[in-house]
């Protein structure tokens, strides 16, 4: 590979053949993209391309503004989301997009995933939050860089840090991931499904069930977050 950007174009292979070997995708429903600050760039799974056949050549380097800077392939159709979020969260790395099955569940159900368990504390404080649907206009207009409107409103609205929620679910449509690198958001995303699948079981045994307690969410997210964190698996 002859490419300034092969380290680039290397890490978002790899990100994007751990969504699939994770089982957060099915056929090529799903991306991941890794950026590069200095030259404000990221590289982006090109689309309908099936994992089995993804080289690391076929991987699409884009500009913030949806230009194509390197790669013969069409890069993936929610291309610019991520740009959008990149040219707006400066302190982002890497993020990941799936229709993994509990994930999505929760999106279409239009509903924040409540802090039940530890599991869940271990990640963030917060219950996992849900945008709601998209408003007609922004629908019928440009829709995927609307999709990012769509989640920097939600966070605003509900006062959430992006470096804190490292995921959200987009209401009818499924579930955004990010982190410090696009290994990161692969990992936030298996992350948001596993507790997505615990906390729909959760609700099918009691219907009821309550919020994690205050003390056990701030033991569990700083034991493992905070200035004196000690814990990992």
């Amino acid at each position: 590979m002859s490419s300034k950007y092969k380290a680039l174009k290397q890490e978002c292979y790899e990100a994007n053949m751990q969504l699939n070997a994770l089982g957060l995708v099915i056929y090529t429903f799903g991306n991941v993209s890794a950026v590069h600050r200095e030259d404000g760039v990221f590289a982006i799974k090109p689309s309908g391309v099936p994992y089995e056949e993804l080289r690391p050549d076929d991987i699409v380097i884009i500009d913030y503004d949806n230009n194509i800077i390197e790669g013969s392939m069409r890069p993936s159709s929610d291309t610019k989301t991520h740009a959008y979020l990149y040219k707006n969260w400066k302190n982002i790395g890497g993020i990941a997009h799936t229709h993994a099955m509990y994930s999505v569940a929760w999106a279409q159900a239009q509903r924040d995933i409540p802090i039940f368990g530890t599991t869940h504390a271990d990640h963030l404080t917060a219950d996992i939050p849900c945008a709601p649907p998209m408003r007609d206009d922004l629908i019928e207009g440009n829709y995927e860089h609307n999709t990012g409107i769509q989640i920097l409103d939600c966070f605003e609205e509900k006062k959430l840090s992006n470096s804190e929620v490292e995921m959200v679910l987009i209401g009818n449509h499924g579930p955004f991931a990010w982190g410090k690198s696009a290994a990161k958001a692969v990992y936030n995303s298996k992350v948001l499904e596993t507790v997505a699948q615990m906390a729909y079981l959760t609700l099918q045994i009691n219907p009821e069930a309550p919020r994690l307690k205050d003390a056990l969410i701030k033991k569990h997210y700083e034991r493992k977050h905070g200035k004196n964190a000690y814990y990992g698996q």
